[in-house]
């Protein structure tokens, strides 16, 4: 029985899908980065692009995101073990998980009232002698915001990763001689690393284009490739330089994707030793 027909009628839906949410959005912000702010055809806002100030935006976006995407990994990494060694390990990752199901606004606001000069970190500050301190508006209080939103996003795929990792591969290692960090370093990170990959994608990715918590926790000291994209649609209302940058950005997360993705050797293998 030819079952083709039938394959194309289920296809119909996520085909619209892909035509109606992804490719023309991507098309219409190609379209808008050819024409200036009087409605003219323009090459210049690529031109623009490229000079000193959206430069280093790039580059501050991207230092940023990796600073937000290896303490995440950090965190994660460890947390994602020590999780697969406990008796009741899925209780404890929806506990972790549970968290990101909160609005993104309502946690950064949490954040506000935390770090703020009469918030509770500060009054502890004081308790203690040092005083009161600027902890908002400041790098540190961006970076910290950003990993504790995007930590659970890092821990479920290394999560998966090490609960699907043989254990008999382990045992063999310490058998074979081998300690801890060389188990580690030779047969867990490596049998491991799709999962890291994931992990980092899933992080880095957001994490290049954030501006909500730019504005609200680091102030106008963090600007990023998001921020640039919402002060030309919103505030310059340049909409052409606007879609220029998001053109750009979303290049930029194209490669990522490509980098970061990886084959399932590592699974395969851990499957196939009995």
């Amino acid at each position: 029985m030819n079952n083709k027909p039938l394959r194309s009628i289920y296809l119909i839906p996520y085909t619209a899908w892909v035509l109606l949410f992804v490719i023309a959005p991507i098309a219409l912000i190609v379209y808008y980065s050819f024409f200036d702010l009087t409605g003219q055809f323009t090459l210049s806002n690529y031109a623009n692009f490229f000079s000193s100030v959206y430069l280093k935006l790039t580059i501050s976006s991207f230092w940023y995101a990796f600073l937000i995407t290896l303490f995440s990994l950090l965190v994660a990494y460890p947390t994602a073990y020590f999780l697969t060694k406990t008796r009741h390990k899925q209780l404890w990752l929806l506990l972790i998980i549970i968290p990101s199901w909160i609005n993104l606004l309502l946690k950064t606001y949490a954040f506000i009232g935390l770090m703020g000069l009469y918030g509770p970190l500060n009054a502890f500050l004081e308790t203690i002698g040092i005083g009161k301190q600027q902890i908002l508006f400041t790098d540190f209080s961006f970076v910290f915001v950003s990993v504790y939103i995007f930590i659970p996003f890092m821990i479920l795929p290394i999560f998966n990763a090490l609960d699907k990792l043989n254990p008999a591969l382990i045992d063999a290692s310490r058998d074979l001689g081998a300690n801890a960090w060389t188990t580690f370093r030779r047969v867990i990170l490596p049998l491991t690393m799709n999962g890291v990959k994931s992990g980092i994608q899933v992080v880095f990715i957001p994490a290049l284009s954030l501006f909500m918590i730019t504005r609200l926790i680091a102030g106008n000291k963090v600007i990023t490739l998001g921020t640039a994209i919402e002060q030309q649609f919103l505030v310059t209302q340049n909409w052409g330089m606007g879609s220029t940058i998001a053109v750009f950005l979303t290049l930029f997360m194209f490669l990522i994707m490509i980098i970061t993705s990886g084959g399932e050797r590592g699974t395969t293998k851990v499957g196939k030793v009995k």
